[in-house]
């Protein structure tokens, strides 16, 4: 083999590998690209998991709350009603009270 058949082969086994590592490169170059988008597709997917299960239990808790506060307004009704009904009867007995004492200091002074 003369010397010029060596150096091309040299030249081209250096050509050969130029072009492998700049295929090298380009590959990981789009793996590292495709790995930093799938990152954040995952980031995003979790985050919206996490807004959706922070919404669901926020939705829980209002409807808790709602209940809660619709229990204690029936029942404050109901102790109201409870209330008023004793305030009439009592309204009776208040009455007879003061027109007996009405009648009672009216006939000491008579």
């Amino acid at each position: 083999m003369s010397r010029t058949d060596i150096l091309t082969e040299i030249k081209q086994a250096e050509a050969e590998a130029d072009a492998k590592v700049a295929k090298a490169e380009e590959e990981q170059k789009a793996a590292l690209a495709e790995a930093r988008r799938e990152s954040v597709k995952k980031i995003q997917d979790a985050e919206a998991q996490m807004r959706s299960s922070y919404e669901s239990a926020v939705a829980k808790e209002k409807d808790d709350l709602a209940k809660e506060h619709d229990a204690r307004i029936a029942g404050g009704k109901t102790e109201a009603d409870n209330i008023a009904g004793t305030s009439e009867a009592k309204k009776g007995e208040a009455k007879d009270f003061l027109k007996n004492e009405v009648e009672r200091i009216l006939n000491v002074s008579s």
